[in-house]
């Protein structure tokens, strides 16, 4: 790990994020997380820079029989990362992936509604959206969530993560405007490596953290 620093848990890195955030002047009109993980340190930066904390859903497209290996990534309203190097070759078919990608897109839905209730989805157009998660591996659910949110026009967009290999990093700062990430380590095995604390998150929990009346 080097000398990479290590978080406390996942607030202390929405602290230590939403600090950086304000040296470097960004005044965002909307936060938006990625549930479950990235919910804790969403609401840190959505308060330190007085704006209001929304979510950004996406969903993994898993491989047939490695379910945790990303083919790609789906959000809520379609927009899709494709892991080209995983589906070139002998990957699985195109059929397979479409259908994944439904299946997904759908599951993506059903989680943005569970959380978002009857509230309308923030309006992004023209605005300044800072993306928030606990860390980012391959990537891909951060990619198909910056796809949905360039697909509804924003001013600016700028992705916010504690953690994250190099490669994947220079990959998303091809999608945002800016990415804003503490920690770039050399030897990376995992986003957990880098906290004290990293249970997961239940949905009960995570959904705490919006107190949409705030």
């Amino acid at each position: 790990m080097g000398d990479a620093r290590r978080f406390a848990d996942r607030t202390a890195a929405g602290e230590a994020l939403a600090a950086e955030l304000r040296e470097r002047g960004v005044d965002a009109d909307v936060v938006l997380a990625i549930p479950r993980g990235g919910l804790p340190l969403g609401r840190a930066v959505a308060d330190a820079l007085d704006a209001p904390l929304d979510v950004a859903v996406a969903k993994k497209i898993g491989a047939p029989n490695n379910p945790e290996f990303a083919l790609g990534a789906v959000a809520t309203d379609g927009s899709v990362w494709r892991n080209e190097d995983a589906l070139g070759g002998v990957g699985p078919d195109e059929e397979y992936f479409q259908h994944e990608r439904e299946r997904m897109a759908a599951a993506a839905r059903e989680k943005a509604a569970r959380y978002r209730g009857d509230r309308p989805e923030p309006e992004l157009q023209g605005r300044t959206v800072v993306l928030v998660d606990d860390g980012v591996a391959t990537g891909s659910t951060a990619m198909a969530c910056l796809a949905m949110i360039r697909a509804q026009d924003p001013e600016r967009v700028i992705l916010a993560v504690p953690v994250g290999p190099p490669d994947t990093v220079a990959d998303l700062r091809k999608q945002a405007d800016e990415v804003v990430c503490l920690e770039i380590p050399g030897s990376f095995f995992g986003v957990g490596q880098f906290y004290d604390r990293f249970d997961q998150v239940t949905d009960e929990e995570a959904m705490t953290y919006l107190e949409w009346d705030r």
